[in-house]
């Protein structure tokens, strides 16, 4: 299963930092979710390092996730399509989860 099946996400930017918050449809998944979806599995999405910090938020059935380097220079600096980092929430929900 993907985790875009059970959960959304929203993305963010401030320099070099991406913020990307992965938020379950249901709070019947949030185990799945608050299990599988770790700081080391984001990161390992990355073809260079950086650096992510996780911060789980129960109440809301919600991770947050602070990437560290993921945005290149950021906006102002960076050649990239994607400057914002918006496709990265889009990569983390790709991710496979156990059904």
């Amino acid at each position: 299963m993907k985790l875009h099946e059970i959960a959304h996400g929203r993305t963010g930017d401030k320099g070099t930092t991406s913020n990307i918050s992965v938020i379950a449809y249901h709070a019947k998944d949030w185990p799945l979710i608050e299990a599988h979806v770790t700081a080391e599995r984001v990161a390992a999405i990355f073809d260079r390092h950086v650096t992510v910090t996780r911060y789980v938020l129960p109440k809301l059935h919600a991770l947050n996730f602070v990437v560290e380097g993921a945005l290149e220079g950021g906006v102002t600096r960076s050649v990239a399509l994607d400057a914002h980092g918006k496709s990265l929430g889009f990569a983390v929900l790709e991710m496979e989860l156990p059904a």
